[in-house]
């Protein structure tokens, strides 16, 4: 079955774990034996190989940068212009991914359907790219909204305000406070350059104001539910129902310590833990029950998005496990007409309307 992932940080993979996603997962691994400097050293999922075993012939990619204040003790970048610039280089790996045919940007309805078909089609001698939909996650490397306009040029269709932390546009994960005024620009720019808002990674207050403020088309990329795992990056059932009434979907992230509670970073392990990809279905379950249907969720992984096999679910090995959902679905009683939309439909419903 094709596959959609709405969230994967590929060019941080390249740009920062220095990563050739080209290569076999298991040589990107054996690479990085003896590496103590990221805590997911020789633990990868995701590759191009990987992805295509898996059927995932669509991701949401990111570009990803933070500009962190003097007191700001998260790691970053000490101006926005250093941010923007880093954006840049992995803008660059993209477009490089491009021309070595591993990659096509999708950035409107035509071009997305010409790679639905070409996915479709049982040509098994065609070297299929993997399509992307790129995104900014963080959007602190927006120096001002002339570079959003710029970065609209070169594809961004997506844009999430906020990361960890306080941001310069709102604030985001383990941080408390509102979009203000630079934030409700922000979001008058994305409404007329019909760019989508990623609610993920908001605080609650920046949530709402965002909600408030912002007429165009919502999804959350990569968020779990506050019912199963108590914790701010979560979304409670109130900002659950309030993106269905938006007609947004969510995507399901694939983080241990999103997807159980009690995660311990560095000592918790997922077979400890008994996290499963059934633990992930929980989560979209939960989702489904507030919303009344399977209309409004979809896999967002987030599957090496700073971490690994050591903390992802003990059942899947690589991001071609994603191939294991649709068993796993139909065992919880959903109908094969849910399990499509789940893996590929809704997002497709969604970005239809969005750039029909």
């Amino acid at each position: 079955m094709f596959i959609i992932d709405a969230h994967l940080d590929l060019s941080m993979n390249a740009m920062e774990w220095n990563r050739d996603l080209r290569q076999p997962v298991q040589s990107i691994s054996e690479r990085e034996k003896g590496m103590t400097d990221k805590p997911d050293r020789g633990n990868a999922t995701v590759s191009f190989g990987e992805l295509r075993k898996g059927n995932i012939g669509l991701v949401v990619a990111t570009q990803i940068a933070r500009y962190v204040a003097p007191d700001n003790p998260l790691p970053g970048w000490n101006s926005p212009e250093q941010a923007w610039a880093h954006t840049q280089a992995q803008l660059a790996w993209y477009k490089a991914m491009e021309e070595a045919g591993e990659m096509v940007q999708v950035i409107d309805l035509g071009a997305l359907e010409k790679h639905l078909t070409l996915w479709n089609s049982n040509d098994v001698l065609v070297h299929k790219p993997i399509g992307y939909i790129l995104s900014l996650e963080g959007a602190d490397s927006i120096v001002d909204l002339k570079y959003l306009e710029r970065a609209y040029s070169y594809g961004l269709r997506a844009v999430g305000p906020a990361h960890y932390g306080p941001g310069r546009y709102a604030h985001g994960t383990d941080s408390v406070g509102f979009m203000g005024a630079k934030g409700r620009e922000l979001l008058k720019e994305m409404e007329r350059l019909n760019i989508i808002l990623d609610a993920t990674h908001l605080s609650d207050g920046s949530f709402w104001e965002a909600m408030d403020n912002f007429n165009g088309h919502v999804w959350a990329s990569h968020n779990n539910c506050r019912a199963l795992v108590d914790h701010n990056r979560q979304f409670s059932d109130e900002q659950i129902k309030e993106l269905i009434d938006r007609g947004a979907v969510i995507g399901a992230p694939m983080d241990a310590w999103m997807m159980v509670p009690g995660w311990v970073r560095g000592q918790s392990t997922p077979q400890g833990m008994n996290c499963n990809l059934n633990v992930m279905i929980d989560h979209m379950d939960h989702i489904c029950q507030v919303a009344g249907n399977a209309l409004h969720i979809g896999i967002g992984s987030d599957l090496d998005g700073g971490f690994g096999r050591e903390q992802c679910p003990y059942d899947l090995e690589t991001i071609a496990g994603e191939k294991k959902i649709p068993a796993l679905l139909k065992n919880r009683g959903y109908s094969e007409a849910d399990i499509e939309n789940i893996m590929h439909g809704n997002w497709l419903r969604f970005l239809r309307k969005a750039w029909g």
